[in-house]
Order: C-alpha cells, then structure tokens, then sequence
C-alpha cells in the first residue's frame, strides 16, 4: 500500500540534511529502487514534488511503500554504498549494468617459480591478477608474447626448495625443447626466475618502456662478453616488445596512468566506453551497455559505472578523463575535460568506441528483432514530433508541375515504418488554374481525407507536408473545412535546410542529422517527391502525343484512339506507308493523316 500524504510529510520532515543513500520498498517490503544523495531530505523530498515531469518517475511514487535511509560521512561513501546495494538487490527501478559474462584475466601464481596463465576465476590466495581482458584475442596474445620471451615453467608440480633438493622431479619434453629451464631439478634459481616474472608484470601493466630498458642493458652486456648468440636472442625479444607496444601506443608516452569514460544514450539506455591507459598505451577498453530505468542524467549514469569498472579492472588511475562536465565529485579522483591535444583524442577515441557499439546493437536487433527496431524507431518518432499516438500510419503529400502545367499531387503511405505502396495516390488538380502550389496542396489534402472520411478509413496518426509554412497552412485549411485539425498531427518539412514546422510555431525546429527520425521523415519526402514526379512526367509526355493528333482537322477522338493503340507513338504513325494506315481507319482518314504528315498540311 502506497504511503499516505500525511505518511510522507512525516518522513520528509524527518529526513536529515546530510549526504547518504536512500531506499524505497514497494510492496512486500520489496526494494524497488535505491539512490544517492548529498543530501537526503532536499534529494527525497524532490520526488515528492506535484510537478513531476518523467512519467516513469510519477510511476515509482506510486508504489512507494516505504522510505528508509543511511547517513554517511561523505558522497564518496554514499556512492560506493549505493553502488553495492544495487548489486546486492537490484531494485527493479535503478539503471542496470546489463553484463552477465565472466571475462578472463592473467594471473601470476603464489607458488614457488610462479605460473602465468589465464583464468575466469579469481581466488583470493595472494596471487596476481591482471585484467580483465574483455577480448580473449588480445589476452592470447598477450600470452602468446610472454610464453616467446621467457621460459617459463607451466607444470603444477610443488616446487619446494625441500622437495627440489631431494631430487623428487625430472625434466619434461618442454625443458628438452627450450620452453622451460629446468627448476624442478635446480637448474634455476628463484631469484633468477623471479626478474622474468618482474618484467611479466611490467609488460601486463603497459610499462613497456622499462622491460626494454632492462632488456637492452642485457643485450650490451652479453655483447661486450662476446656471447653474441645470446645478445642476438635477447635483441629479438626486444623487437618483439616493441611490435606490441607499436600496437597499442595511440597516444604521446608522456600521458600516465589514465582512465576515459565517455557515454552515448538514447531515451532506454546508455552505452558507456572505458579506456585504461598507462604510459601512453590503453592497457584495457570496455563499453558497457546500462539500461535506464528512469530518466537519469549521464552524471548519474557515469556515478553508477565508473566505480564498478574500476573496481573490475583494478584501475588506480588519479585523473579520469570526459567529454562533458558531470556533478560527480569522488575523493582523490580529478574529473577533466580536455579540449584538444593527445588528451582530447583519447576522448574522441573514446565517443567512436561507444558510438560503433551502439550502432552495433542496433543493426543486430534490426536482424535479430526487427519489430523491436520498428518500434523503437516510431516511439523515437513520437517523441521528436510531440505526438500523442504511436505513428504506426504516416502519409505524406508533394506537388509537382512546370509552371502550373500538368499539376499533380502525390500521396505516400507508410505503415509501421515502412512504405505501404498499394496505398500510394495520384491527385490530377481538378479546381486549380495556373501556378498556385498553396491552392494545389489544399485541394489534394482536402480530396484525399473527404475521401477516407466518407468511407470510414482508419486516418493516420502523422501528416508530412512537403514545403514551408505556406504549404502547411494551406494543408491545415483543408482540414478545417472537414472538422480534422487537431485531430490529425501535421508537420511540414523545408527542403534546402530540412527545417521542421509545427502549427501555430513561428520558428522550426531542427531534428540531428543523423536522426532516424528524420531518416524516416526523409525517406516519406523523397519517396512522394519520386512518386509525384514520375506521374507528372507521364502526364505531360500523353499531353505532348495527344496535343499533336488532335490538330489534325477531321480526325475525331474515336479515331485517334484506335491510331494511338495500333501503332504506340506518333514517331510511328509519321514513318507508316498510307495501306497501312488505311487497314485501321479507313482510306478516307486514312488520307487525311498521311497528308498531313508527309504534305506538310499544316492547320493555322
């Protein structure tokens, strides 16, 4: 049972005014949503305002039950505190990170002569653990680099210092063929071992520079000892090194110890990218798909993903680096936006990254789902449009003549987002004299709602007028005259600049370009400018056949008929032999024709 008005008084006066994390329980005493707060009785008490505008958050008032808090020292705390309860209950109305996998990391046993290998579970023994690697590709072939430069042992025997001493083990295959140098049998020491797990560490962490360092320090030394087949191994595992740093440098070297997070989203979820950089290397990148359960703000967004991704991959990165400034304040951590330089493109790179991904998702659910897709796209529609109705039926109107000869009109249909053609109409202007694209547009609105009136049609739920504010308007007289006007949304679209004009708005509006809502909207114009054009064409081609047939004295209609359908065009009946005209109409008109074709009898 929803609380009472004087149940929500009480609470809110209640409420201290300190920084903490908020709980609402809906029925059954059940978690429904959890939050964060600076401060908890202005935060709170804000949900209870009678103007709410989200309709999803007029919804989860609705079924608040009971509010209950805890006060913590500092925002920080609050959003770490926040961040694990939404784990623990995940209430149904907090955005969600949507992330079922496990994702593999490489970790350096603690044992004696450590392994190295990759893993999807974490053991907490006092091991190493370096990811995790989102792409498995990379984690392989980070392996794959590291199994190159050093001979490392990959067995599981306990390799003991007592046990080795007593000789318990023998060398396998992987000792004969140079993978492994033998520290079962004490053939290596520990400390030996231990400088390539350093340097194994080095290299998972992005300090590239420093393991080249310590290994061309190795390469001069074995040189000046004259063991130059040593020296030469040791400089292929430089070169190798350096191709893999080649790799992943994208950015100046001076850059240190990083974090980027950047997000794009729509009106249900967000998709946010992370980058790890350290010493000018990303080190680790990840976009997270978050689902939106109200209408929470990208610093909102970013507050809930950014410490369970650093979390995740260990990051202790002190600067985290934005596209836009966010009301998120973390201790010891410095938010920054750059404006240009190496920083800027990380971001850049960044926005790209999450940007494919969601591009991505769509063209899957386009295949995977594809009533899915349509429906996203038309409540995309609707909302860009201010309409009150889902526009699962849109029709759109476009004139074509050539000063005022020929005019016609065109009509499309599109149904659920795509086009209807058995629905398409041709309007040949009945009351129209001379060049009046307003006058034209009028009366095809008008004959073409009448119509569907008197038949009891279903009428969309969006009209597109191509042209400005004049076609518009004149649309919007035909509706008046049938009773339609505000009944029917309507909208008109400029062509130069693509400008967006409502009724009664003096200004347009203007949709982003890469919109699919105005993709759609594109689409219906040119689909009605292509369909209007190609009948105005057709027009004026049988007004240009027939306005030269009908010169010729004494030949009637009936006449010109049966020629027009015998023989196709006038080119044809001009190149005719006179029998062969007179097979089909006669010797008399017969006569007539072939004289006036080939006699120049022309008529004044």
């Amino acid at each position: 049972m929803a609380l009472s008005e004087e149940d929500i008084r009480l609470k809110l006066q209640l409420l201290p005014q300190k920084p903490g994390i908020y709980q609402y329980f809906g029925a059954e005493g059940i978690i429904i949503y959890v939050g964060k707060a600076k401060n908890l009785k202005n935060r709170v008490t804000s949900y209870f305002n009678k103007n709410l505008e989200n309709g999803k958050t007029r919804i989860l008032v609705k079924r608040i039950c009971d509010i209950q808090y805890i006060v913590v020292d500092t925002e920080y705390d609050a959003l770490l505190l926040e961040n694990s309860l939404i784990k623990k209950y995940q209430p149904k109305y907090n955005i969600q990170l949507k992330d079922d996998k496990t994702y593999p990391w490489i970790c350096i046993k603690k044992e004696p002569f450590p392994r190295v290998f990759s893993t999807r579970r974490l053991v907490r023994d006092g091991s190493k653990y370096f990811g995790p690697y989102p792409s498995v590709k990379v984690l392989n072939t980070l392996l794959s680099l590291l199994k190159e430069l050093y001979p490392l042992r990959n067995c599981a025997l306990d390799l003991a210092k007592q046990k080795i001493q007593e000789k318990r083990y023998k060398v396998c295959l992987e000792y004969h063929i140079g993978n492994c140098k033998g520290p079962c049998v004490g053939n290596q020491t520990e400390d030996q071992y231990q400088v390539y797990i350093n340097q194994i560490e080095n290299i998972v962490k992005g300090n590239l520079n420093s393991v080249i360092g310590i290994l061309k320090t190795l390469m001069l030394d074995y040189a000046n000892n004259f063991q130059y087949e040593m020296a030469h191994e040791i400089k292929q595992k430089i070169e190798v090194v350096e191709q893999y740093k080649a790799k992943s440098t994208i950015v100046s070297p001076t850059i240190h110890e990083v974090d980027v997070i950047t997000l794009v989203d729509d009106d249900k979820t967000a998709f946010v990218n992370y980058l790890v950089i350290c010493n000018g290397s990303i080190i680790h990148g990840y976009t997270a798909e978050v689902k939106k359960k109200l209408d929470e703000t990208p610093s909102e967004i970013i507050g809930f993903v950014l410490p369970e991704l650093r979390e995740r991959f260990a990051s202790i990165s002190k600067e985290v680096l934005l596209e836009q400034e966010i009301e998120l304040k973390i201790d010891g951590i410095h938010f920054f936006v750059p404006q240009k330089g190496d920083k800027k493109q990380l971001v850049d790179l960044s926005v790209r990254n999450a940007k494919f991904y969601k591009l991505e998702k769509l063209k899957k659910e386009k295949i995977v789902h594809p009533e899915r897709h349509t429906e996203r796209i038309l409540e995309q529609i609707k909302k860009d449009f201010r309409l009150k109705d889902l526009p699962i039926h849109i029709e759109c109107f476009d004139n074509s003549n050539i000063q005022g000869t020929n005019p016609v009109s065109a009509c499309v249909v599109f149904k659920n987002g795509k086009p209807s053609k058995q629905d398409y109409r041709h309007f040949n202007v009945k009351t129209v004299e001379g060049p009046n694209d307003f006058a034209t547009m009028e009366e095809a609105v008008y004959r073409r709602y009448k119509r569907m009136l008197d038949e009891k049609q279903t009428l969309p739920q969006l009209i597109v007028i191509d042209g400005g504010k004049g076609q518009l308007s004149s649309a919007l007289t035909a509706l008046e005259k049938l009773e339609l006007r505000g009944k029917i949304a309507i909208v008109g679209i400029a062509k130069r600049l693509e400008e967006i004009f409502f009724p009664g708005d003096s200004l347009p509006i203007y949709l982003d370009k890469r919109s699919e809502s105005l993709k759609v909207i594109q689409f219906l114009r040119n689909e009605a400018h292509r369909f209007g054009i190609t009948h105005h064409r057709n027009r004026r081609s049988k007004t240009a056949i027939v306005s030269e047939i009908t010169q010729i004295e004494g030949i009637g209609p009936k006449t010109q008929e049966i020629l027009m359908k015998a023989f196709k065009t006038i080119s044809k009946i001009k190149t005719l032999e006179l029998h062969s005209l007179e097979t089909e109409i006669g010797k008399a008109k017969a006569k007539i024709v072939w004289n006036y074709f080939h006699n120049g009898d022309e008529i004044s």
